[in-house]
């Protein structure tokens, strides 16, 4: 074995501080409570970050498919059927649904507010799991004719409840003798949904896809084409390929795209706190450095006794360098257990808190989500266990290789 029995006996011996030594003890807990808390944090704050990617990303698809096709304005996809058979036999193309998309004004009583439209089948709706377990209390059969589903969260803010009539309103109505005339019409809604993402909970309304085209105009017609794909890392040759296919006939974009800004800062924001963290971690490597520095000085007459009965510089040095190896594994070990048992738990934590302050520590308005969400990445916890241990043992060097230099002469001479 690489550490002989003396040296871990040796090192235990001076991990437990006496009284006089009660100064080094505290330095010790304070490298141990370091590198646990900067462990623990790290691994929460990465596995929060992952979670609200991962989850803002799958209610976007959700919601949305990969790849979208939108017509020019004005000229709306009259060919679409024959679109979407074209579209279905592009490999890795898991399913293509036509849709009717535009922005209006929602009143009900004195309430108003503006909403995205969706005009899709029934059979599309429940193509997308997360939207169709999103619904509440729906019977899909009752999906047709003048009736619409409401986002909850904006069927709450206008007061709505399911059996209620609401009145869309588009500006682009009839054109008369005398002006525009904005197109109005009521529809029944016939329940809500939530998917978790406030964008979508208070913006979206559903409504079928033959009661969309009547009301825009848009007979036989559809103006978007919603692209799931089975496997998203080929989602640049599918584009290129779609592309290829309409030409300039339509505009095609992605998810990436449409949600670049948003991702991006969540990328940066995700690093830069790798990088703040890991100061944390640095900052407690170096209180075991001090508390060392301060073991060996205080060790000196040992050190000396040791050296004179045989011990080699060697022996001195490994025995120091147990002594930060243990606080660096030790401090690690509880730190990863710590942020484990956080990640796991941080809805109920989140939830204990609430009612604790009395505040709400997670607004869907601001973070876009219901729940606080924490996707634990193994690979992750693997590397930021490597690098606390890492920066452990390199903090350890220097003091060990001080012990291993203490002059035993000098040090028994002033004894």
């Amino acid at each position: 074995m690489f550490f002989s029995k003396f040296e871990r006996l040796a090192a235990g011996r001076y991990l437990h501080a006496k009284r006089k030594e009660g100064f080094i003890s505290v330095i010790t807990g304070f490298a141990f409570t370091g590198i646990a808390l900067g462990v623990a944090t790290l691994i929460i704050v990465m596995s929060v970050m992952n979670g609200f990617r991962h989850e803002l990303l799958s209610r976007i698809l959700g919601i949305n498919g990969h790849i979208g096709i939108m017509a020019p304005v004005g000229y709306p996809f009259n060919n679409y059927q024959e679109a979407l058979g074209d579209i279905a036999a592009i490999k890795h193309v898991q399913q293509a649904i036509p849709m009717i998309e535009n922005q209006l004004l929602v009143t009900a009583g004195k309430a108003a507010e503006g909403a995205m439209i969706r005009g899709i089948r029934a059979e599309d709706l429940v193509k997308k799991k997360i939207l169709k377990d999103s619904l509440k209390n729906i019977d899909l059969k009752d999906f047709e004719g003048d009736n619409v589903i409401m986002g909850i969260r904006l069927a709450t803010k206008m007061g709505v409840v399911p059996g209620d009539k609401v009145t869309l309103i588009s500006p682009n109505g009839k054109v008369t003798a005398f002006g525009t005339v904005p197109r109005m019409k009521s529809y029944q809604v016939i329940g809500t949904f939530e998917v978790g993402m406030f964008e979508y909970d208070s913006n979206f309304i559903f409504m079928p896809l033959e009661a969309a085209q009547k009301y825009f105009g848009l007979p036989g017609a559809v103006t978007h084409i919603d692209v799931t794909l089975d496997k998203e890392e080929m989602l640049k040759p599918v584009r290129k390929t779609i592309e290829a296919s309409v030409g300039g006939a339509a505009y095609v974009y992605d998810w990436k795209q449409t949600n670049a800004a948003f991702f991006n800062a969540i990328d940066v924001e995700r690093n830069v706190m790798f990088l703040i963290l890991t100061l944390i971690i640095l900052v407690a490597a170096f209180n075991i450095i001090t508390g060392l520095i301060m073991l060996v000085k205080d060790k000196g007459r040992d050190i000396a006794v040791l050296r004179t009965m045989g011990a080699t510089k060697g022996m001195i040095m490994r025995i120091f360098f147990l002594d930060g190896a243990f606080i660096g594994v030790v401090g690690t070990a509880i730190g990863v257990a710590l942020g484990l048992l956080f990640c796991y738990n941080i809805e109920s934590i989140r939830q204990f808190l609430q009612q604790l302050t009395g505040r709400d520590l997670f607004s869907a308005e601001i973070y876009f989500l219901s729940q606080l969400p924490a996707r634990v990445d193994p690979a992750e916890v693997i590397v930021v266990t490597l690098i606390a241990l890492l920066l452990s043992f390199l903090a350890t060097l220097y003091p060990a290789y001080r012990a291993a230099k203490f002059d035993p002469v000098e040090a028994l001479r002033y004894e």
